[in-house]
């Protein structure tokens, strides 16, 4: 989501300055061992989270306490995780390793060993971690899977290559016997008739449905900061989103006037993703009428103009012969004052899911 307030680092981090820890990352695209035959069906994950943590750094240097304990409590099989804000390895003017992050400075070693001395603690040593990350520190994600639940295989772009990032570190899709998990941070439209703003989000949003359509072998769950707000019920104040201007600019087509992430063409493409892949809103599907408390995944800056204009843009989406087996999704975060954000202006959201049957008795 386009940022309003800047996040402001705390004084008195909770963490002394680190010595090395060994990474518990994982970068391999796939795992012989989880593919596994069909007399012997591993189970699969039932419990997940979705996060974009506008900057992953900053929660682990001032929020990690509060959200290890909502971990610890929820206990979920897998954590997708966006805006991690840390940079790819590699030397300045060199080809980055996305899948790895940046340890050749003094500063980025540090702030390195800060996270993985978080991520080396429980809960989170029960987890094997991929990473798709940006040159700086800017986007990016990561894809935390517990050990006793490998996927056969994990990937980082729309076009399911091993060894291809997408650009800003956008997706990582993990492939499980039964299901495929795609974690995205999808680009946000911005105000403009521009490149980088509705061109590059038309061209997502045209990827996006190919994908869906190429991979409808397979049941789907798509998760993520995915940056569109479907129906006036997932945003707090309609009005105010769709007359939303930046500098009183106007664009050339009335369908893209408002909110990134609320203007009407969004909303379109979006509905259309969902109707030709078969898939269904999660949340929605559990939760039909609007929650103003809630209800909302993303929060406006407490002081301004935005306090308390909020919007739903954090999802699980889920293939619909997978919707009968929806438990709970729910949004952790609630009020205009952001309590369970755990300092960014995203809440986790969760899915739980039901034992597949029909799978464990083929």
């Amino acid at each position: 989501m386009k940022r309003f307030f800047q996040p402001i680092q705390k004084e008195g981090s909770p963490f002394k300055k680190p010595t090395v820890s060994p990474s518990s990352t994982n970068n391999d695209t796939q795992n012989p061992e989880a593919s596994g035959d069909g007399n012997n069906k591993k189970q699969e994950p039932l419990k997940f989270v979705t996060w974009n943590a506008n900057s992953f750094l900053l929660r682990v240097k001032n929020n990690w306490p509060e959200f290890t304990k909502f971990v610890e409590t929820l206990d979920p099989d897998v954590i997708a995780i966006q805006e991690v804000r840390m940079p790819a390895a590699g030397s300045k003017g060199t080809p980055k390793n996305q899948g790895e992050l940046k340890d050749d400075t003094s500063s980025s070693r540090e702030e390195k060993q800060i996270l993985m001395r978080a991520i080396s603690s429980p809960p989170f040593k029960s987890y094997d971690i991929w990473w798709s990350l940006s040159d700086s520190k800017y986007a990016g994600t990561a894809l935390f899977v517990k050990k006793c639940f490998p996927p056969q295989k994990v990937s980082f772009s729309l076009d399911r290559t091993a060894s291809k990032h997408e650009l800003d570190g956008r997706v990582i899709l993990a492939e499980f016997e039964s299901f495929r998990l795609l974690n995205t941070y999808s680009p946000n439209n911005g105000w403009k008739e521009e490149e980088n703003s509705f061109q590059r989000r038309r061209k997502w949003d045209k990827r996006i449905m190919e994908f869906v359509l190429e991979t409808s072998d397979k049941p789907l769950i798509w998760c993520g900061d995915l940056n569109v707000s479907h129906e006036e019920i997932d945003v707090s104040h309609p009005e105010f989103f769709s007359s939303a201007k930046l500098n009183g600019y106007i664009p050339p087509n009335k369908e893209d006037c408002g909110q990134p992430g609320f203007t009407l063409s969004e909303r379109k493409r979006f509905g259309a993703i969902l109707k030709e892949g078969k898939l269904v809103d999660a949340y929605r599907y559990l939760h039909k009428e609007k929650d103003m408390e809630r209800g909302f995944s993303w929060s406006g800056n407490p002081v301004g103009k935005y306090r308390g204009k909020r919007m739903r843009i954090d999802y699980f989406i889920v293939s619909e012969k997978m919707k009968d087996r929806i438990v709970a999704c729910e949004m952790h975060g609630q009020g205009i004052e952001l309590q369970g954000f755990y300092g960014s202006d995203h809440c986790p959201v969760s899915l739980e899911l039901s034992r597949d049957t029909d799978s464990n008795q083929s």
